[in-house]
């Protein structure tokens, strides 16, 4: 019996045969979630002139009086020059007119027909924005590998970029198999299980933006495999469920072998995931995911995901842990590295119940993972512990 590959070789194997998928320019503004395929530099200077910071009036140098000459607002700015001892009614966000020196605030000021006086001066420069302070033109402000969030839609807007080049969205077959899984979960028979892998590996990929096709479920035999493997054609990625261990009817195997697909790598020495199946066929890439909900979760979750966040430009793709004390004792670990379902609260972390890898009451009650280490001694409570917090979970 070969080896089994450790989790990170394993990861590191697969991101290594991420697709590499076109370019695209898209709106800036519905650019949620997309990661950026080079690096924006700003088109424009941010402010592009000293604008106010506050409420109240420009004023040209001087202790006051000053004499009120026009106003200044955003958008509408003042069409001359401040002269000494000169000063205009001024709002946030206007333009800072030639001459002045400062703002102050109109509740420091006091007005009487066209001539303003200061209860308080401010010190030259207060309240005002001066022109490049955020950004100016040529700026990085983006770096390649970044991804969108609302506020970097703010900024490539502001930069004056109104589309970003992203990688398009990854094309995800996601195929159940197996005879004992109902299409229907309202009609299943004492002998059957309700399909529900591929409806929860989509939901988990949901957040990256893929385009997800479902198929299936597919009965065990090489016929309808070959069948189901025919509609996948155009997947940048197809994920399979159930099938790809070793006993009589785990058909996913040598039905990807017929398509064409080369194994790249099959089994990895985690607990649960064991039989995971890594094949390429072309440039597709093939996730054989084992049939157990859990084990398909965790698998989707450290392989799967990252697999998809390196194709669309992720520079950082593999999720990352974090420390927290157990909040009870854990057992010794076998020879395979354990991820647990667990349960955050209070700034530990708990078991969320059964560690059977069928058990979907657990994990639907978990928010995290315990990372435990392949001949790792029993952990007593309070001791800190590796956690994997489920973002898709």
């Amino acid at each position: 019996m070969s080896t089994l590959l450790g989790l990170e070789d394993a990861q590191a194997r697969l991101l290594a045969l991420a697709p590499q998928l076109p370019l695209e320019a898209v709106p800036a503004q519905a650019a949620l979630g997309r990661i950026i395929a080079n690096d924006l530099r700003a088109a424009r200077t941010q402010p592009a002139a000293d604008l106010s910071a506050m409420d109240g009036y420009a004023i040209g140098g001087g202790d006051g009086p000053w004499t009120l000459t026009g106003e200044s607002r955003a958008g509408a700015p003042y069409g001359g020059v401040l002269d000494a001892g000169d000063c205009v009614r001024i709002s946030t966000g206007a333009v800072v007119p030639d001459g002045a020196d400062r703002v102050l605030l109109q509740e420091d000021a006091d007005v009487t027909g066209t001539s303003v006086t200061a209860t308080e001066i401010p010190p030259p420069g207060r309240h005002i924005r001066r022109r490049g302070f955020d950004f100016n033109a040529d700026d990085l402000v983006l770096a390649q590998g970044t991804m969108m969030t609302p506020a970097r839609i703010a900024l490539a807007l502001a930069a004056g970029h109104s589309q970003v080049l992203t990688p398009r969205r990854v094309r995800v077959v996601v195929m159940d198999s197996g005879d004992e899984l109902a299409a229907d979960p309202a009609n299943c028979a004492p002998h059957q299980i309700p399909a529900s892998n591929a409806a929860m590996i989509a939901a988990m990929l949901a957040s990256l933006g893929c385009e997800v096709t479902r198929i299936g479920p597919v009965p065990d035999s090489r016929t309808a495999l070959a069948a189901a493997l025919a509609k996948a054609e155009a997947a940048d990625i197809l994920i399979t469920s159930g099938g790809a261990s070793v006993g009589d009817h785990d058909l996913i195997k040598p039905a990807l072998a017929e398509w064409g697909a080369e194994t790249a790598f099959w089994k990895v020495a985690i607990k649960p995931g064991k039989p995971l199946l890594v094949a390429t066929r072309g440039s597709q890439v093939i996730l054989g995911l084992p049939g157990n909900p859990v084990s398909c979760f965790v698998t989707t979750f450290l392989f799967v995901l990252p697999l998809v966040r390196a194709a669309l430009g992720d520079p950082d793709p593999l999720p990352r842990s974090v420390m927290l004390p157990a909040n009870e004792d854990l057992p010794a670990v076998g020879k395979r590295r354990e991820f647990l379902r667990a349960v955050s609260k209070g700034g530990t972390v708990q078991l969320a119940g059964s560690q059977d890898s069928s058990a979907l009451s657990a994990l639907a009650a978990a928010d995290c993972l315990i990372d435990r280490p392949a001949g790792a001694p029993g952990v007593a409570a309070g001791a800190p512990v590796p956690v994997f917090y489920l973002q898709n979970g």
